[in-house]
């Protein structure tokens, strides 16, 4: 007698991955849409077999959302928005395999992979010019204030100008990177009255102004190793006569005359000249002439 006996496959195998901790370091620069895990590193196989249905959870809170899987049959992780290494710098997921889709009644077998995601800071920013305030909530953007400062007409200052809000000086807000800061005058002297220092960005002058004109400088802070990164700063420079001298008045007392019933704003006149109103006059040796 021949018997046929046909064996039957039981559930009894759990999927396995081939790795079940994964380290991938993923630059803050990393395009939208590009693969951060390859599947290789992250399939796993069912001895029964079974078809293993995936789904990627992120278990650091405030991380959720920037990466995902290609799909519910393939677990490769990708980038789904834009990174921000001010925001955060690692997160953990869970890649979870199961032998049955997710809600199934049947028996369900799973296994679980844990991939760390480390964030390495890329070189995003351009340099900020110091003091700068930020003008939104994440501090990715900084803004900073004119640069004031005065020279004396005819006269050339040997030491670097003294300007408000401070000294002229830029960082690079990628501050694991921090790279060198180069400084220049792009525009507004056309005369080469000012210099600046390319290292400190102290400013200086090669010659004396000759006219009372303002001077509105733009001064670049350019990254020595890309000089697409840069930021432009406003320097106004205003030139004035030489001020040695106080003002004073030609005599310390005025003495004057009023009369009772006169209209407000009526002249006051000089006392023991009833015809001539009361003038007080100032003078100062810096102006001569005025």
């Amino acid at each position: 007698l021949d018997i046929e006996v046909t064996i039957l496959n039981v559930n009894d195998n759990s999927p396995v991955f081939s790795q079940t901790n994964i380290t991938a370091v993923v630059p803050e620069d990393t395009k939208v849409n590009a693969v951060v895990v390859p599947r290789q590193d992250l399939s796993a196989s069912d001895a029964d077999p079974d078809t293993i249905y995936y789904e990627l959870t992120t278990i650091v809170t405030g991380t959720d959302g920037y990466f995902a899987i290609k799909g519910v049959n393939n677990p490769e992780i990708y980038l789904q928005k834009a990174l921000d290494y001010e925001k955060f710098n690692l997160t953990t997921l869970v890649l979870y395999a199961r032998d049955r889709p997710v809600g199934s009644l049947e028996e369900t077998n799973t296994a679980t992979a844990t991939i760390n995601i480390y964030i390495e800071q890329a070189d995003t920013k351009p340099p900020w010019f110091l003091p700068c305030t930020f003008i939104n909530t994440d501090k990715s953007i900084c803004i900073s204030s004119r640069y004031t400062g005065t020279v004396n007409i005819y006269e050339i200052s040997m030491d670097p100008l003294i300007l408000e809000p401070g000294p002229i000086y830029a960082i690079d807000p990628d501050y694991l990177l921090n790279e060198k800061i180069m400084y220049s005058i792009v525009g507004g002297d056309p005369d080469k009255v000012f210099s600046v220092d390319a290292d400190t960005g102290n400013l200086t002058m090669n010659k004396a102004a000759t006219s009372l004109d303002s001077y509105l400088l733009q001064v670049m802070a350019t990254q020595v190793n890309n000089i697409q990164k840069y930021s432009i700063a406003s320097v106004e420079i205003k030139v004035v006569s030489k001020n040695n001298h106080p003002p004073y008045f030609k005599t310390r007392i005025y003495n004057g005359t009023v009369f009772a019933g006169l209209d407000p704003r009526s002249f006051v006149f000089q006392a023991g000249d009833p015809s001539t109103p009361l003038m007080i006059t100032a003078e100062d040796d810096d102006f001569p002439n005025v």
